[in-house]
């Protein structure tokens, strides 16, 4: 069966498969994600949040046209709806400005945004996943769709592909592989972003990856019927 072979199911290894999918999804993905803007300088970014602090509604406006571009990049990993991504990046926006008084200057302005985009991009999923408005395809279903095999599959379909297997997984494992697989974080990265300890991602991965395999061990045992 195509689902056997493009997902490797003889030897359970899921991970194999998407090892072949994610530099060709990775790709389609990064070409119509919104561009990042050039680190900004932290000192500039302090100075700002001061006098937003103070009551200065044009230092927030440059917040904001400085690292709306980084934002709205990292954003598309939640959603490649248009109307969605602008209304997630604008959600971002607004809860740092809310959170403000919680910054510290000792950290970066841009890595504290960061872990707030995770949190939007983390809530939407999870209510994604509450109101199921946004059904994925079941994986035994998978060998219905077109060019399914790797080997065959063009960049957007691999993206495509990749997106709805995700889909399938709780809001928290899909973060922590999409940060981990997709877009090639370290354990370092992903701890910063989320708030979790360095141990937690390790444990929040692998148990991600026994979550995947069982979904494809199901998978398997559907297809035989």
């Amino acid at each position: 069966m195509l689902l056997s072979r493009c997902l490797d199911i003889r030897t359970l290894n899921p991970m194999a498969w998407l090892a072949e999918v994610v530099p060709m999804a990775q790709a389609v993905l990064q070409d119509s994600a919104v561009r990042p803007d050039e680190p900004p300088d932290h000192a500039v970014d302090i100075e700002d949040v001061r006098r937003c602090r103070s009551g200065d509604g044009e230092a927030y406006r440059r917040l904001v046209e400085r690292h709306q571009g980084r934002v709205a990049s990292m954003m598309w990993r939640f959603s490649r709806d248009p109307e969605t991504h602008e209304e997630l990046v604008q959600n971002v926006f607004v809860e740092a400005y809310v959170s403000l008084s919680s910054f510290r200057p000792t950290g970066l302005f841009s890595h504290w945004l960061a872990r707030i985009a995770t949190r939007v991009g983390y809530r939407f999923w999870k209510q994604q996943a509450r109101d199921r408005a946004h059904p994925t395809v079941p994986l035994n279903e998978w060998d219905q769709l077109p060019a399914a095999d790797p080997e065959a599959m063009t960049p957007s379909q691999a993206a495509e592909l990749l997106h709805r297997l995700l889909g399938q997984l709780p809001p928290r494992d899909r973060l922590v592989l999409t940060l981990q697989y997709l877009e090639d974080h370290t354990v370092e990265q992903i701890a910063r972003q989320t708030g979790w300890s360095r141990t937690m991602v390790k444990v929040q991965s692998w148990r991600a990856r026994r979550k995947l395999k069982r979904l494809v061990e199901q998978a398997r045992r559907e297809d035989e019927r």
